[in-house]
């Protein structure tokens, strides 16, 4: 893991610049039972939220031993909610996606590792231009090792000091997960050409494929 941390704070730098950390101790709260996801034997699931999930869509597409990956809602308080109504701010969830991964194929701290080098996690409800709560950072657990797992990350990745910033990362127990539209899923593979594309998601990948080979499909 110290190994995997070392390299990740050059990636880190690359994705977000020159970065230090003041270390913050893990406060431990109370496992608190998250929502079960039926997957087929042998498969776990991991959910995150990070920012726009085309974004994190499409990279986790790219990882080998993930499945699948799922746009949508969780976090908040509105029965099957939209995207319109996500929008607002006022329904407390957050855009994410929900992957479904062979853990003999890729490690739960593996997917941790991708996640906090291709967003940032020291901004709160923000990721670049997209601002609101439901763009905020958050880890979803599905089981009280997965929860121990992202604290742990978290410690060490400031232990590290790879960030001059407090990490905002939320870990959280997994709630109800709505599915976004139909539309929104795949949205980069589909879109690749659309502005926001080109701009804010290409980049990413690049970065990803070029620093991360030995994890993508």
């Amino acid at each position: 893991m110290r190994n995997d941390l070392k390299g990740l704070s050059l990636v880190l730098g690359l994705f977000f610049g020159s970065c230090t950390a003041k270390e913050k101790p893990i406060v431990k709260e109370e496992f608190k039972e998250p929502v079960k996801v039926k997957v087929k034997e042998g498969m776990e699931v991991a959910t995150f939220a990070g920012g726009c999930f085309w974004c994190t869509e499409a990279v986790f597409l790219e990882i080998k031993g993930v499945e699948k990956v799922v746009s949508g809602y969780i976090g908040g308080k509105t029965i099957n909610p939209t995207y319109k109504d996500i929008c607002t701010g006022e329904t407390g969830h957050a855009e994410a996606i929900q992957i479904t991964f062979n853990p003999n194929e890729v490690a739960y701290e593996d997917l941790l590792e991708v996640f906090f080098a291709t967003h940032d996690p020291t901004t709160l409800n923000r990721q670049g231009a997209d601002v609101g709560t439901q763009y905020r950072s958050e880890i979803f657990y599905h089981s009280e090792a997965q929860k121990t797992k992202a604290e742990n990350y978290i410690y060490l990745l400031e232990k590290e000091k790879l960030y001059d910033k407090k990490i905002v990362t939320k870990v959280s127990s997994a709630s109800v997960f709505y599915n976004a539209e139909e539309y929104h899923q795949n949205y980069y593979n589909q879109n690749s050409s659309q502005g926001y594309c080109q701009m804010v998601i290409a980049p990413k990948l690049e970065k990803l494929r070029k620093y991360y080979k030995s994890k993508l499909k």
